[in-house]
């Protein structure tokens, strides 16, 4: 597949198809390609599995079940592992059925969670029964151990949960009529409360496309409702529908798990589970949720932040900060944004002066911007109380930054804190001056708005026409810009959201001013006042 092509699901499908009907030998090339880019594919590593095993490749079988099942929590997979080792167990005699019990065993607690897992269930009973009791002792473990397995099925909300009932019956009632009943009228309760969020349960698992592929998100419809039908499906997980809080977590942490297998480039599906964790207080579980969330998207910046948020909120400042150099990376990549957060986490942490230094660095990087300039400036001025340092700073940034008119109405905000009106102008006319019309016509509001709030008249009307002769012809100020109108003295007299005019008055200024800009284009372009008898 080629890169461009990477996450094309109709390629994948068909060399999957392809390998269907190949030696293993070539067919596994074909499996390790489409499952370097679909990790999570469990329809992908059961075809490769069972072609090993379908060649008695049971080392090779071995090391893909080690590779994937626990990534992968798909009852069509475990149950194909199951196979394996009943198959690879069944010539060792006892040995080899205490190995497949704790296979059961550890298949279960991944996947017995799973609303498909019923016959996983049925068939781990059948094996407990099968296995033998040469004396008494034997056969009360043997029973002990059949009647956990169905009271644990059955409190289960699967596909299977009544059928499972119904034999669980049958089984008390064979062992001891006398003793069924009380057992029974005991299970029958959380019985019937399983049964009933297997109810709820089955209209949020059928809205759920079990065979679709992890692809990056995409605008796609039907990407969209599958989001939705995680989210919907984790929330309702969430609510604890069954009131176990003993068994809550852990079947959202196994949702949140399975999730992953079709949202695995979704970062946010990443960020709520690592979050959850943390807020569940497993700090552990949510670090390593946030670690295989930046090995599945390892250019994800946004989880590389709340990666570090989280180390830096419990402490674990050396692990933060590894994960904030490991954004600025190489020197011509690294952005400006990952300059400005390690600073502000440098300063929260190291203090002044450990901030200050790695500025002083940043800014020979060919990455730093003008935002570098105003995030310390402003870091100085309203953390560190340091007025000087970030005038400092500003002006530093002068230098290089004079064509930016962000940074220069920045600054201009900043001598407005301080008050300093005649820096202000100073720094208003020389921006002015450099600037090229088209870019300088923010400055010019700014200037103008500022006069108007901090001067007298005559500086006030004085910047107002400079301002109209500086853009005249421009699509800010219209063909119109040297005249005088109404609108300009509504502007110089009014405020935030108060006006010295009814709105009705205003709109018809506005029509006017516009209808003005028409008509003297219009006459430019005719050569006078010639566009109908009304103007004769």
């Amino acid at each position: 597949m080629a890169a461009v092509d990477k996450y094309n699901v109709e390629s994948a499908e068909i060399l999957a198809n392809s390998a269907l009907h190949l030696p293993i030998t070539q067919a596994a090339p074909i499996y390790e390609q489409l499952l370097t880019i679909f990790p999570t594919a469990a329809k992908y590593w059961r075809q490769y599995v069972e072609a090993q095993m379908g060649v008695n490749n049971d080392d090779a079988t071995k090391q893909i079940f080690s590779r994937c099942l626990l990534n992968c929590l798909h009852v069509p997979l475990w149950r194909c592992y199951i196979r394996f080792i009943r198959k690879v167990n069944d010539r060792k005699g006892v040995e080899g059925q205490e190995e497949t019990r704790k296979a059961f065993d550890f298949m279960l607690s991944y996947v017995g969670a799973d609303i498909a897992s019923g016959p996983i269930w049925m068939e781990y009973i059948a094996f407990l029964k099968s296995m033998p009791a040469v004396n008494t002792q034997e056969e009360t473990q043997r029973m002990t151990a059949v009647r956990k397995a169905y009271q644990k099925a059955i409190v289960t909300p699967t596909h299977h949960i009544e059928q499972l009932w119904r034999d669980y019956e049958n089984f008390e009632n064979s062992v001891s009529r006398q003793l069924a009943k009380g057992l029974l009228s005991e299970y029958q309760p959380k019985y019937n409360s399983a049964r009933a969020v297997y109810r709820e349960l089955k209209k949020y698992v059928d809205e759920i496309d079990w065979n679709m592929l992890a692809v990056p998100p995409t605008d796609s419809c039907k990407d969209q409702m599958q989001w939705v039908a995680w989210k919907r499906l984790l929330a309702f997980e969430k609510g604890n529908p069954q009131r176990i809080d003993s068994a809550s977590n852990k079947r959202i942490i196994f949702s949140y798990e399975q999730c992953l297998m079709y949202l695995y480039h979704y970062p946010d599906i990443w960020y709520d589970y690592a979050t959850w964790q943390a807020k569940s207080g497993s700090m552990d579980a949510a670090v390593k949720v946030f670690q295989r969330a930046l090995k599945a998207l390892p250019e994800s910046e946004m989880l590389k932040y709340a990666y570090a948020e989280l180390e830096e909120s419990r402490g674990a400042l050396q692990s933060a900060k590894k994960l904030y150099e490991s954004l600025l990376g190489d020197a011509a990549e690294t952005t400006a944004l990952a300059h400005i957060q390690f600073i502000r986490f440098l300063r929260r942490n190291e203090g002044v002066e450990a901030a200050r230094k790695y500025f002083l660095d940043a800014r020979k990087s060919p990455s730093c911007t003008y935002h570098v300039y105003v995030a310390y400036a402003l870091m100085a001025f309203c953390l560190d109380k340091d007025p000087k340092v970030a005038h400092n700073v500003f002006e530093a940034g002068l230098k290089q930054f004079m064509h930016e008119p962000v940074y220069i109405l920045e600054y201009a905000d900043f001598l407005s804190c301080l008050n300093d009106d005649r820096n202000i102008r100073a720094l208003f006319e020389r921006a002015l001056s450099s600037l090229p019309q088209e870019e300088s016509i923010e400055i010019w509001k700014r200037f103008t708005q500022f006069e108007k709030t901090y001067g007298d008249l005559a500086s006030m009307l004085k910047v107002e026409q400079r301002r109209k002769e500086a853009l005249s012809g421009t699509i800010e100020e219209g063909a119109s810009a040297l005249e005088t109108s109404l609108l300009d003295l509504i502007s110089r007299y009014s405020f935030k959201d108060l006006w010295p005019c009814s709105s009705k008055d205003l709109d018809h200024l506005s029509r006017q001013e516009h209808f003005g800009i028409y008509v003297e284009a219009s006459s430019q372009k005719n050569g006078g006042f010639m566009l109908g008898s009304s103007f004769e």
